[in-house]
């Protein structure tokens, strides 16, 4: 129901409870054709789903900053779990200084360096699963390849990965509201955070690799050593999920649309138009919060500083006033200006890693697979700030 208390569009939803984390498509486009900018007044956050404003949002670094969390969290205002993020939770000038170092360290000339070997470990993976044929297209394969790869790639210690995914969902489950799944992760991930505090001691990660590049730099003067430390653990807790899910998204949706597998498995180069399409339609990471740093008239209303604001980034995927078909997992459409990366300086400076790691995959099953199909029910993700799938039960037919 839509009230207007206090001249505000007042949207009475939670998009956070387990019934909307099961089927989130319905409360978003609540959201987004509500008004430009709704009051969520069960989380007393502002939201907006609509591209134009999202997009601003993400543009406006000096309105909408990240220091101040990128959760509903204010973390000016409240503690948080953790210290915060060198590079997705700071503003300028010092995000400058830590984002050169993570742009060197993911650059272009680093991805492509990666390329054969990330290539290579897709093909193996998928040739093991065609001799079975029928296994978990999560966790068999849509996490098992990051979870192998991008590790080494930085140039962590063999011991401990088992902690890598209870942390990241510590990390975005803290995102959202303080209830009982945020709790559940806070205890799931005891054990997790002692070893992520381990990890990002420099004596014990291998410093030939992409960890080395980071603490070059501290050592350079460019950051602090400190700083260094949590730009590994960046790699840590925002480095694995969104690219994870995002490959369980795409074969999910591969598998429910036989056309579009069938120009992927006769051009696997379509790879990428697979992967972004994904992002699009699905967006597995849906929402990212900045907080009103000056007060400014937007989207017909005035915010306040400190205020919150969710951009709903999958709304925006999805909103007919910039898509057509917004709804429809279409591999042939003209991709550009998704909002799943975000855009501006804050834009994910890991989109060309996650992109590189997603296509090996995507294109390691077109190569060698004749068919996929479900074969069971998936299972979604519970996560406030993720979206995707636990479990995938499917099978594959070898070329």
């Amino acid at each position: 129901m839509v009230t207007q208390p206090l001249s505000r569009p007042t949207l009475e939803l939670n998009p956070f409870t387990v019934g909307s984390l099961q089927n989130p498509f319905p409360v978003e486009d609540q959201i987004r054709e509500a008004a430009p900018i709704v009051w969520l007044s069960d989380l007393n956050v502002w939201a907006t789903g609509r591209y134009d404003l999202v997009q601003q949002i993400f543009l406006d670094h000096e309105t909408f900053i990240s220091s101040h969390g990128t959760g509903l969290t204010n973390t000016a205002l409240e503690k948080n779990w953790r210290k915060p993020s060198v590079i997705l939770e700071q503003d300028q000038p010092e995000h400058t200084k830590t984002r050169k170092v993570m742009s060197k360290v993911l650059s272009l000339k680093v991805v492509k360096q990666l390329q054969n070997e990330f290539q290579q470990a897709a093909y193996e993976l998928v040739d093991a699963l065609c001799e079975v044929e029928e296994f978990d297209a999560v966790t068999d394969l849509a996490e098992a390849f990051p979870l192998q790869v991008l590790p080494d790639a930085v140039g962590l210690a063999p011991e401990g990965r088992q902690y890598l995914l209870k942390y990241a969902n510590l990390n975005f489950q803290a995102m959202g509201p303080k209830n009982a799944l945020y709790e559940q992760a806070l205890q799931d991930a005891a054990k997790a955070t002692e070893y992520v505090e381990w990890q990002m001691d420099r004596k014990n990660l291998d410093e030939s690799k992409l960890a080395g590049i980071i603490f070059a730099a501290a050592d350079d003067g460019a950051i602090a050593q400190e700083q260094a430390s949590l730009l590994v653990r960046t790699f840590l807790s925002a480095g694995l999920d969104t690219t994870m899910l995002g490959i369980g998204l795409a074969l999910k949706a591969l598998a429910e649309t036989p056309w579009a597998w069938q120009l992927l498995s006769a051009e696997p180069k379509r790879a990428r138009s697979v992967f972004e399409e994904t992002l699009r339609t699905y967006a597995p990471s849906p929402f990212i919060a900045r907080t009103v740093g000056t007060e400014v008239d937007f989207g017909g209303v005035t915010l306040r500083p400190e205020e919150k604001i969710i951009n709903c980034v999958s709304a925006a995927n999805r909103d007919p006033r910039h898509w057509e078909r917004p709804a429809e997992f279409d591999i042939e459409r003209d991709i550009r200006g998704h909002a799943a990366f975000g855009y501006g300086i804050h834009a994910c400076v890991g989109q060309m890693m996650a992109r590189m790691e997603a296509e090996s995959v995507l294109r390691a099953v077109a190569e060698k697979v004749q068919s996929i199909e479900l074969i069971g029910e998936p299972q979604r993700k519970i996560n406030h700030w993720l979206r995707g799938y636990d479990h995938m039960p499917m099978r594959i037919t070898p070329k």
